[in-house]
């Protein structure tokens, strides 16, 4: 059985995952991970965090991959048995020098994708330290990914849906060089994201060819006003691997990847879910297995910059623009009560609100769970729209929790 492994930057993406289906969840602390600019954990959260994991029969793996210098690294190594105690499932180590110690403390030793694994040789000399499960590198193709699974005496692990990076497993220096902020130590500014400028100076030596496949210019987005060419050549397109399930669970892979500790708990809800559904579809039927066309629309409505499948297939050519979800959330309200017995939920709205409206409702305990409004009331009467600073009765199936945050999700195309 393969393992669809979701990520949680906070308590409510923590929650919004495991409602959805999640098998596993990964999360970062602050100063050991990829996502320093996420709201992540502290030491004193990880025993929470196992306990409402439990609840949902999930594994839990820490992140601790970004480049450790020497303070740091021994820094980890004594809080290694105080997350032990916590009861966290294992750790996802970029720097193989402390597998030995991780394991020792009772905890699996997963190596990061930071470290770039691209054979089966690896592999095994990491097995032989202890680990037990290692992330394959984003460059290889499926077909090396299940060459490479065959002979590997550990768990391998894949992306399959989220942001891709520029650089060679996300080993990037831009940052630092422009910033002096950090991608390795998780600190990135994402520079590649932004419109750049090509220019280039022509002399009679020049030999400019088009060697990719691709017959359009697909690189050049735009001409500016003083002839230059505006670009986001640096950013690749997200990841996209729902259409190939498949293939994907026929590579002997343990456990596929999501992406996402520092997007919003709406994107981990609805991309986990949607893989969920995915997987059960064909455990349930592998030669009926069909793709739902419904479940692609889905993934378009929460933030992406495009689909690609970035080296499963192909060579990644596409890059990507800002971002193209169908739908923004508006801050619009804030629940004050739900009552069980009716299922109807008060909320103190500071905008409009009425009938026909999809809202998105998220808290630490309820997670992020979105609803279509069809039935109001205020005082005990019907109503079919509210004006801003009004309490209102809204009958919600799904229960949520005093203080949850309310957002009411509006399509690009209405703004």
């Amino acid at each position: 059985m393969v393992e669809l492994l979701a990520p949680a930057g906070n308590f409510i993406s923590l929650r919004a995952v495991l409602e959805n289906g999640a098998d596993a969840v990964y999360f970062g602390l602050d100063d050991y991970n990829m996502r320093a600019n996420a709201k992540n954990f502290s030491l004193d959260d990880l025993s929470r965090i196992s306990e409402i994991a439990s609840d949902y029969n999930a594994k839990t793996y820490l992140c601790t991959n970004t480049i450790l210098k020497e303070d740091k690294i021994i820094e980890l190594n004594k809080n290694l048995e105080r997350i032990s105690s916590s009861e966290i499932d294992g750790l996802i180590l970029s720097d193989i020098g402390l597998i030995e110690q991780t394991v020792s403390n009772g905890l699996e030793a997963h190596v990061s994708v930071q470290e770039n694994v691209t054979n089966s040789y690896t592999l095994k000399t990491l097995h032989k330290l202890g680990a037990k499960r290692a992330i394959l590198s984003r460059e290889l193709s499926l077909d090396e990914i299940t060459e490479i699974t065959k002979k590997s005496p550990i768990e391998t692990e894949i992306f399959i849906h989220g942001a891709m990076c520029m650089a060679i497993s996300g080993r990037c220096f831009l940052s630092y060089g422009l910033y002096g902020r950090s991608a390795n130590c998780g600190d990135c500014l994402q520079p590649c994201r932004k419109n750049w400028t090509l220019t280039f100076e022509e002399s009679q030596n020049d030999a400019v060819s088009n060697t990719s496949e691709v017959s359009d210019e697909s690189f050049i987005i735009s001409q500016s006003y003083d002839d230059s060419y505006r670009t986001n050549f640096f950013s690749p397109k997200d990841m996209c691997l729902i259409e190939h399930i498949p293939e994907l669970m026929k590579s002997g892979v343990s456990s596929f990847k999501i992406e996402g500790r520092a997007r919003a708990p709406d994107y981990g809800a609805m991309v986990t879910g949607i893989y969920k559904q995915a997987i059960d579809s064909y455990l349930d039927s592998p030669d009926d297995y069909e793709v739902n066309p419904k479940w692609i629309e889905e993934l378009k409505s929460v933030f992406n910059r495009g689909f690609d499948t970035g080296f499963y297939f192909d060579t990644p050519f596409e890059t990507s623009e800002t971002n193209q979800s169908k739908f923004i959330k508006k801050d619009i309200g804030q629940v004050v009560n739900y009552y069980n017995k009716v299922k109807v939920a008060e909320l103190r709205v500071w905008d409009d609100l009425k009938i026909g409206d999809r809202i998105m409702i998220q808290g630490e305990t309820t997670g992020s769970i979105t609803h279509t409004v069809d039935s109001m009331q205020i005082e005990g009467k019907d109503v079919n729209n509210v004006s801003k600073n009004s309490n209102v009765g809204v009958l919600m199936p799904t229960k949520v929790r005093k203080n949850d945050f309310v957002y009411k999700l509006i399509e690009r195309s209405q703004q």
